[in-house]
């Protein structure tokens, strides 16, 4: 709603929109109002954690035994509900705290409307509007200058240069870019979704989800295992009705209960049900633990990519720089002259009614100094087109502006103070020269405003664009971690390939910086040439998409970091997109990760987590993989012999969380700084493949053989039963020995570790409520000398795999360094 105000502002002519015309426009569309969404909506979330094929195949396992009346075999159903509530409870959390992150506090803007200025909110302005933009307002619609009173804006954001820049009657302003300083009248050409920035960041905004290597692995093993599990389950519920005395007595006789029971069991030990949930979980953990030192991940998965990544591109502005400008130091050239009359007239020139960011970091540096305004008799204000400005004083005349314009109007030969100027720029500084004549200008000085060619410079304002402190030593790490940094800017490459000398980008080495205008348009081309660059400059949004194409070209995981809509393509074009908490809302709603005080240096903890969550998941993977391995193997064994099912459901519920998975959670949220080594899959598979085959030859052979050797009768429920508890043990034994393997070194924390489930293990045996519940027995008489034999040869069986596995992998080791 329109509400007038009183401001006192230019008159002006023309009336502007009338109430109709707003009307109007507001109806057909052509407002100020634009759909933004930060993140993936609610029901996106729940659908993507819902409709997983895990929890398909482990709720049709559940339904299954359900059916049966054997609830207490369907224990593991519960998973289910758990490992979807962490994916969305934390997602959704991400999402409320961007969202959060991403509203604007909401501005009034001044129209000018039936002749009279008003405030309106920003989704109120509409096309043809006459909006005024006064210094410190951020641009909301796209619009051509009408009139113009030393209107400055900071384009950076749409550009990434970070230069402001002086706008006339005629040009053109786009929104997102902000005003530093002066005011403009402009008439709104665009609007909504039809502006400028809106535009670019259309085709950045499509939710784009993060590639997981630790989930691409689980999620082969798990299609691996639907081809197996279909198939196999089939065979199982026939075996086991077989096994029962055949369909007919089966289903007579209700056997066929336990014959399902029987098939699941071999059904659920095939799927890694905990690793999945861990994963979630860990991703979880991980996400909350990094949200305390402000990073906020919006997608679980991202805190992996980036121990992943080897190619690290900052945006220079906002990360390197924190977008600001900082007074360096005022170099005197003439020894006659008197620095502190020098430094008062620098700060009377800098004191300007809307100063811009030079001046006001002169103003701030000097102020620290102990310098305020002094009496200023005349002043000729900086003009874009003088290019400099002008104070008279009780000292004299004094000049401030571009060296090179105030040089070329001075009587003499200053060509080493261009050179002085150059050397300084070079070294990424801004230079202003300051010139100064003794006495009085001319009466109409003000009104018609000239250099004196008699005046002499006197000294050198050196100004630069203010680092991050945290910048060199964040970059330190990422240099000795082996991640590739590159500075990509819209500013000059010079002055961006000096600030990466002042931070050590490349260490000793002095960077190589480029012109972006110079790279070849040929994908292929650019990767050939990134190899040797360091630093890139004049940088276009489309170039930034391109750089990390070509990066991908050569196999690199690239992470890309920014704040400006110039950035959004980029970012999303990258594995993992970084912006910062001060960036754009389009650039923060397509990053993975968003840094929400703005501090380069959290990316570091970023990287120490995804390093954590890698190395922590492969141990924990390899442990859940052993026990998918052998359950496939006794269910073969099982099909192919027509034997009863050696265990139930419960007994890997019992033992599995024992053995695996409480031992994983530890173990999954442990310190760990191992840097990420590619084959995760084939490394986790090697490793459980001798386990989990021992594991399985041991209870098929006890199946096999011991009701021989016992004069145990299959049919009878009491024998089977006895049998069941048995093959417990063994997996229970045989577990800890896989877990202390996982576990490696057993020193410390991790050795107490491994002997405390030992312990609870057994214990938990003696408890009468968990034996019976988990249909567990203590062996006695000849069951327990059977019991100790049993577990001698497996503990055997379980070494002779173990070790012929490392003898081979020692081979292909001494193999491999012989052919390199």
């Amino acid at each position: 709603m329109e509400s007038a105000t009183t401001v006192t502002m230019p008159s002006l002519d023309e009336p502007g929109l009338s109430k109709q015309d707003v009307a109007e426009r507001q109806a057909d569309g052509r407002g100020n109002a634009v759909k933004t969404s930060s993140s993936r909506s609610i029901v996106d979330i729940i659908r993507a954690n819902v409709f997983t094929l895990f929890n398909g195949i482990i709720l049709g396992a559940m339904v299954l035994v359900l059916l049966t009346g054997s609830w207490k075999d369907a224990v593991f159903g519960v998973v289910i509900i758990v490992n979807t509530g962490i994916g969305i409870v934390t997602e959704l959390k991400s999402k409320r705290t961007l969202d959060k992150l991403s509203i604007l506090v909401a501005s009034d803007y001044l129209v000018h409307r039936d002749g009279a200025d008003m405030e309106v909110p920003h989704d109120d302005i509409v096309l043809d509007d006459l909006l005024w933009i006064r210094s410190g307002e951020q641009v909301p619609a796209d619009g051509a200058i009408v009139e113009t009173w030393g209107l400055e804006l900071d384009e950076s954001m749409l550009t990434g240069e970070s230069r402001t820049v002086r706008k006339k009657a005629g040009n053109d302003v786009y929104s997102g870019s902000t005003a530093v300083s002066g005011m403009a009248l402009i008439r709104v050409t665009a609007v909504g979704e039809h502006s400028y920035a809106a535009k670019i960041t259309a085709e950045a905004k499509v939710f784009k989800k993060t590639t997981s290597d630790l989930n691409k692995g689980i999620n082969t093993i798990l299609k691996v295992m639907t081809f197996i599990v279909v198939p196999l389950c089939v065979l199982l519920v026939w075996s086991q009705m077989n096994a029962v005395g055949g369909w007919s007595h089966a289903l007579a006789t209700g056997q066929w209960r336990q014959a399902v029971v029987s098939a699941v069991a071999g059904v659920v030990g095939m799927i890694p049900e905990g690793l999945v949930l861990l994963t979630s979980l860990n991703f979880a953990v991980a996400a909350m633990r990094l949200a305390r030192k402000n990073t906020l991940v919006q997608e679980l998965e991202s805190v992996e990519t980036l121990a992943r990544v080897d190619c690290l591109n900052l945006d220079k502005t906002g990360t390197i720089t924190d977008g600001g400008i900082a007074f360096n130091e005022l170099r005197m050239l003439d020894g006659d002259e008197d620095e502190s009359n020098a430094k008062q007239a620098l700060f009377d020139l800098s004191n300007e009614e809307q100063p811009n960011g030079t001046g006001k970091a002169v103003l701030e540096g000097l102020g620290r100094e102990g310098f305020a305004g002094g009496a200023v008799q005349a002043r000729v204000p900086f003009s874009s087109a003088r290019k400099w400005s002008a104070i008279v004083s009780y000292t004299g005349t004094w000049y401030m502006g571009a060296p090179e314009v105030i040089i070329s109007a001075l009587n003499g030969d200053y060509g080493n103070v261009l050179d002085m100027v150059t050397e300084n720029a070079n070294e990424g500084n801004r230079v202003l020269l300051i010139a100064h004549r003794s006495g009085q200008p001319a009466e109409d000085f003000a009104e018609n405003p000239r250099l004196d060619a008699t005046a002499r410079p006197v000294a050198l304002v050196l100004c630069s664009e203010r680092i991050r402190s945290d910048a060199e030593s964040t970059l330190q790490w990422f240099r000795e971690q082996g991640v590739r940094c590159r500075i990509i800017s819209g500013d000059n490459p010079v002055t961006v390939g000096a600030i990466a000398r002042k931070v050590k980008l490349t260490g000793d080495r002095e960077p190589v910086y480029m012109d972006a205008r110079e790279l070849p348009d040929d994908i292929d081309e650019l990767a050939k040439v990134l190899q040797n660059v360091d630093v890139l400059g004049r940088v276009l949004p489309n170039q930034k998409k391109a750089v990390v194409q070509a990066l991908h070209k050569d196999d690199h995981v690239v992470a890309m970091t920014g704040d400006g809509v110039n950035d959004a393509l980029a970012l999303k074009e990258a594995d993992l997109g970084i912006a910062m908490g001060n960036a754009a809302p389009a650039t923060k709603s397509i990053a993975q990760v968003v840094l929400v005080d703005s501090k380069f240096s959290h990316l570091p903890d970023v990287v120490a987590r995804g390093r954590q969550v890698m190395a922590n998941m492969e141990r924990v993977a390899s442990l859940f993989l052993v026990k998918t391995v052998y359950s496939a193997l006794i269910s073969l064994g099982v099909v192919l012999t027509q034997i009863p099912f050696p265990y139930l459901p419960r007994h890997i519920t019992y033992l599995g969380a024992l053995t695996i998975g409480v031992p994983a959670f530890i173990l999954a949220l442990a310190p760990n700084t191992r840097r990420y080594i590619p084959g995760f899959l084939k490394r986790v598979v090697l490793f459980a493949l001798p386990g989990g085959i021992a594991v399985a030859l041991s209870v098929l052979l006890s199946t096999w053989l011991l009701p021989g050797i016992m004069h145990w009768d299959m049919t009878n429920a009491a024998d089977l039963t006895q049998l069941r508890a048995l093959n417990a043990i063994i997996l229970f034994v045989l577990g800890i020995l896989v877990l202390a393997r996982v576990a490696q070194p057993l020193t410390g924390w991790r050795g107490l570790m491994v002997l405390g489930f030992t312990v609870i293990g057994a214990a938990g045996v003696a408890i009468p409520f968990v034996r019976h519940f988990f249909a567990l027995i203590v062996p006695r008489g000849s069951t327990l000398m059977a019991t100790l034999v049993v577990l001698a040869v497996s503990i055997a069986i379980f070494l002779l795999c173990v070790g012929t596995a490392r003898v081979l992998a020692m081979r292909r080791q001494a193999g491999k360094a012989a052919k390199g």
